[in-house]
């Protein structure tokens, strides 16, 4: 049985293309293309099942168009309309760190180098030139730069990563300050 922390989220399969049971794939992370694995995970009712990957083409650099063995037909492709895909960590662990994407990240404790705990990375905001993660902390959000220069270490298996921030970045909005 697969395991929550044994994959990560990296896009949704969206809907069929053509008749011979092609996905339409958009897609956060191009892992899948950078390493040496055949299969994609997909969330279906709850469960994390596998599917072998018989082939892809990339339609752009967030989609691509996506071929799982044993679908053979729109409707049996219809069936992965809107389902999240997932890739091994074990996979991407192999890869240099300097390789992944900053959405490999999500999921991942954030702790600063004097060991404190600052959330869970739930998400990264892309949507400017300078990157953020979006950690959750004590039920509200932090945004905190996703700058190497400021990651000391990331621990892949516990999925751990310690930053060294300047003096004054996490209070930068508190009203006390």
């Amino acid at each position: 049985m697969i395991r929550n922390e044994e994959v990560y989220k990296i896009g949704m399969f969206n809907k069929p293309h053509g008749i011979h049971g092609e996905l339409s794939f958009t897609f956060t992370d191009d892992i899948f293309d950078r390493v040496d694995n055949d299969y994609f995970v997909c969330l279906l009712d709850g469960i994390f099942v596998p599917f072998f990957i018989e082939e892809y083409r990339f339609r752009s650099d967030t989609t691509a168009l996506v071929k799982l063995e044993g679908i053979n037909s729109t409707e049996k492709a219809r069936l992965f309309t809107n389902v999240d895909v997932y890739f091994p960590v074990k996979y991407a662990e192999e890869q240099e760190v300097s390789g992944l994407t900053w959405h490999f990240f999500i999921g991942f404790i954030l702790q600063t180098t004097e060991g404190d705990s600052l959330g869970e990375i739930i998400d990264i905001d892309d949507s400017t030139s300078n990157i953020l993660f979006v950690v959750n902390h004590d039920d509200r959000e932090l945004l905190i730069p996703a700058q190497e220069e400021f990651i000391t270490d990331i621990d892949q298996i516990h999925k751990l990563m310690t930053v060294n921030l300047p003096e004054g970045l996490l209070t930068l909005d508190d009203p006390e300050e």
